[in-house]
């Protein structure tokens, strides 16, 4: 285990039904199987990240296979560059951790969310995977102890992810390309902005360079109202747009395009010595 404190980032170690540091700070271990390493000091808000409702919108959508080749080409890929730790940053109700997990059975997988709404679904799912209410902003984990993280839709603190990554290792993203869910957006909204889907890549810093990017598109038929909501409670758009905006995208059925891009941005630099 590469656990490190999060109120001092001495190693972590288990301790009776949780977690412990020298320094005598202590975590339980939840009922549901995951540790909360998110410090009331560290919070935003009183309850951070998706609530209940969301989250089950999000379960409902995923688990209905919508997205499915999304999450079997992540795995695959994630497969292919065979890291022996991992972790799934904005990990959500655990759908895309499910998938990684079963692609690396070998491997010290960790999954995080600010949302203990989130978490505490997805740990009862895939108990081989240990589970953190935590931030990427402050990831509990010692520094040089990954080979991947993957974020799916979420966003990186790239000084995080050089401080835990080992050289060679990296991120592998999940996101939108430029045509994603166009027909929603231009549902929703009367002027659609076109966006630009490698504008991550102008963000990453010193030591971290793209090594692979690909593309994958589907159409997906949006037949039934309950899926039409729930893309909608999962996105985004769902908050932005007006009630009356909203029920004319319900009442009917209609299809989106589905597209998406996965880069895998590699660390290259390597650890300071002491």
């Amino acid at each position: 285990m590469s656990l490190i404190c999060p109120i001092c980032q001495a190693p972590l170690t288990s301790a009776d039904n949780g977690l412990a540091c020298a320094n005598r700070h202590s975590f339980d271990r939840a009922r549901q199987g995951y540790y909360n390493l998110l410090p009331v000091q560290h919070k935003k808000s009183l309850d951070p990240g998706d609530n209940a409702a969301m989250v089950e919108a999000r379960r409902r959508f995923l688990d209905a296979g919508h997205y499915a080749p999304l999450a079997r080409r992540l795995a695959e890929l994630a497969a292919e560059r065979a890291p022996h730790s991992w972790l799934d940053i904005g990990c959500g109700e655990g759908y895309y951790t499910g998938q990684l997990a079963a692609a690396l059975p070998e491997a010290e997988g960790y999954a995080l969310d600010i949302s203990r709404e989130a978490v505490k679904r997805s740990a009862k799912r895939h108990p081989q995977v240990t589970w953190l209410v935590a931030s990427m902003a402050r990831l509990p984990l010692e520094s040089a102890s990954l080979e991947l993280i993957a974020s799916v839709f979420s966003p990186i603190d790239w000084n995080e992810a050089a401080r835990v990554l080992r050289t060679g290792g990296g991120v592998l993203r999940l996101g939108p390309a430029r045509d994603h869910l166009l027909e929603l957006r231009e549902k929703l909204y009367d002027e659609v902005r076109e966006y630009q889907d490698d504008k991550h890549l102008n963000d990453l810093p010193a030591g971290f360079s793209l090594a692979h990017s690909e593309q994958l598109s589907f159409r997906l038929p949006l037949d039934s109202r309950q899926a039409r909501e729930d893309l909608l409670s999962m996105t985004p758009h769902g908050w932005r747009v007006n009630a009356e905006r909203r029920e004319q995208v319900l009442a009917e059925a209609f299809e989106v395009t589905v597209a998406v891009r996965y880069d895998w941005i590699v660390n290259t630099s390597t650890p300071a010595q002491d």
